[in-house]
């Protein structure tokens, strides 16, 4: 992590950079996927290729390569009710090939073109099958105007030591986007929703670039919905669930330059951009 004693690009250059990060193209070429058919997802191409045959077979349905508007797709044969079996016997079999991400025992909701959930898939495949995701982002401040911030944990698989704000976190498909906010919340900083003032839902950012998992075959496509609020004075937060290393608290002109520095994720830097209305 860069130290405040090294020279950093300004913060104008800094954000202009991330914006463009946020928005990048596939490292591979993608092809679309197709489960019960509907195109919820693409990978790269070969990337399934690399599933054995007989592993292929056992998953009790048919994975196959066949045209799709006029180009190649990758087709997950299923009836719809049994959209999310589907999902997570390819995540399965991805995994005993060892082409997922971290392994989480998580479901996020997969949704078709149109954004109606049809399904669940485990957490650990949603990048490399290209399965879009949420995530949910709260900015806290203090009485004095202050930012609370978090370092993430030096265990966690992403991104670990880098800054975050007060709390982010995914939208499991059992949540809605309240009931997410909340459970964050309370688990990544220790607070209760009913305890803090203003609540309010600030905006959200859309990401597509490419990711590491799978050998570099991911991509992440993700929606972040941002809230603000502020802790009354002498409320702290606390961390319950281990992924958080400390709290700290900075002054815009500290969070700006540190910003610049790349102390952050590039998540929570255009959240908080997107907060101070940049």
């Amino acid at each position: 992590m860069p130290g405040p004693s090294q020279p950093h690009a300004s913060f104008g250059r800094w954000l202009a950079a991330a914006r463009q990060r946020a928005q990048q193209p596939a490292l591979r070429p993608r092809q679309p996927l197709l489960v019960a058919g509907q195109v919820l997802g693409s990978v790269a191409q070969g990337f399934l290729d690399q599933i054995s045959p007989g592993r292929s077979i056992h998953m009790r349905y048919k994975l196959s390569k066949q045209g799709h508007s006029g180009a190649w797709a990758w087709h997950l044969d299923a009836p719809p009710e049994a959209t999310t079996e589907a999902l997570n016997a390819l995540a399965a079999a991805l995994r005993e090939e060892g082409l997922c991400g971290p392994w989480r025992n998580e479901q996020l909701a997969v949704c078709n073109p149109q954004g109606q959930p049809v399904g669940t898939v485990e957490r650990g495949a949603v990048r490399v099958l290209g399965v879009g995701t949420r995530a949910v982002h709260l900015v806290g401040l203090a009485p004095d105007g202050r930012m609370w911030v978090q370092q993430r944990a030096l265990s966690k698989p992403n991104d670990p030591g880098l800054w975050d704000t007060l709390m982010g976190g995914m939208v499991c498909a059992a949540d809605t986007l309240a009931q997410a906010l909340a459970r964050e919340t309370w688990e990544e900083a220790g607070l209760r929703l009913d305890d803090l003032a203003g609540i309010t839902h600030g905006g959200h950012l859309q990401l597509c670039r490419p990711s590491t998992e799978g050998h570099g075959a991911g991509q992440m496509v993700e929606r972040i919905d941002w809230f603000h609020a502020q802790l009354p004075e002498g409320l702290r937060p606390c961390n319950q669930d281990g992924e958080v290393e400390r709290f700290d608290l900075l002054t815009m002109g500290t969070l700006r330059q540190r910003l610049a520095q790349e102390w952050f994720t590039l998540e929570a830097g255009l959240v908080i951009a997107g907060f101070l209305g940049l």
